[in-house]
């Protein structure tokens, strides 16, 4: 299966699709049934102690599996999140930017099942692991 929209495709799609939070995320590749977002972190992604929330890394996850998803499909907003379960494994690294690498296991006509790893920047090991499954709308 091809990829149908690339990483500046994709970028604008979040761009018009959802400006609200699109300045937080960049598409940094994409590749067949995968992606790499990252998180730009700022004060707002903060829970006190100083370490990137949960519902920061949630989101993360979320918007990575939903890119991955438009990359194989194209452009289709009406795409939903179904499921996620998230681990949160690690503390993030204070200061720096969070790095997901989505991958898609299947990609059916109704459902999409896949995982998402959750990196500090420069960190080998993952701060989070998240299953997502999606629901695409009937053509």
């Amino acid at each position: 299966m091809a990829v149908v929209m690339d990483k500046d495709a994709l970028q604008v799609f979040l761009g018009d699709h959802f400006a609200q939070v699109a300045n937080q995320f960049t598409v940094e590749d994409v590749g067949e049934m995968t992606v790499t977002v990252r998180l730009i972190t700022a004060e707002q992604h903060l829970r006190p102690g100083g370490t990137v929330s949960g519902p920061s890394m949630f989101g993360l996850a979320d918007v990575s599996m939903y890119l991955a998803i438009l990359a194989m499909i194209g452009p289709k907003a009406l795409a939903v999140t179904t499921n996620c379960s998230i681990d949160f494994m690690r503390k993030p690294v204070a200061g720096v930017d969070l790095i997901c690498v989505a991958h898609i296991h299947k990609l059916g006509r109704v459902l999409a099942v896949g995982d998402a790893l959750i990196y500090s920047e420069g960190q080998a090991a993952p701060v989070a692991r998240a299953g997502l499954t999606y629901s695409i709308p009937p053509k």
